[in-house]
């Protein structure tokens, strides 16, 4: 069985990495259903895309606050070495593939290549075998079974 001492490298930060996912969507959730609070001011850093989301009014905040909570559940998961964290962060990412070559399909070449390479390159982590190995030895813990007495 694979513990947390003998792990594979890397498993600690990628948790870390859906965390800091879950911490900027729910930020960029709560600052286009709020929009004027102090946190607004974040969207300096990305006017383009602030542009394209506010005209879609606060309806545009509920799917990044969604966002937010699976990246964090995932990450809870993650770190129990649960294997539905596991599939979680997998559809997450591949999602992010997904829209990385929408965005090539639309003419944003730079953007979208880079975000298909960071997020390939998260998805290759994701399927090594011995970080897979860690997730199927996980398996029972996933969904502990009760006897109720029935």
């Amino acid at each position: 069985m694979i513990t947390r001492k003998n792990s594979p490298s890397g498993m600690s930060a990628f948790a870390t990495f859906l965390f800091f996912g879950a911490i900027v969507a729910a930020l960029a959730g709560t600052t286009l259903f709020w929009p004027g609070t102090d946190l607004y001011r974040i969207w300096v850093l990305n006017t383009r895309a602030y542009n394209k989301l506010a005209s879609f009014g606060k309806a545009m905040a509920i799917p990044f606050l969604l966002l937010g909570v699976a990246l964090a559940v995932a990450g809870l998961g993650w770190f129990k070495r649960s294997l539905w964290a596991w599939r979680l962060a997998l559809g997450i990412i591949g999602t992010q593939v997904l829209g990385n070559f929408v965005n090539v399909f639309f003419g944003l070449l730079i953007e979208g290549a880079i975000g298909i390479t960071i997020a390939g390159a998260l998805l290759c982590y994701v399927f090594r075998s011995e970080v897979r190995k860690a997730f199927e030895n996980g398996k029972a813990r996933s969904a502990p079974v009760k006897n109720l007495g029935y």
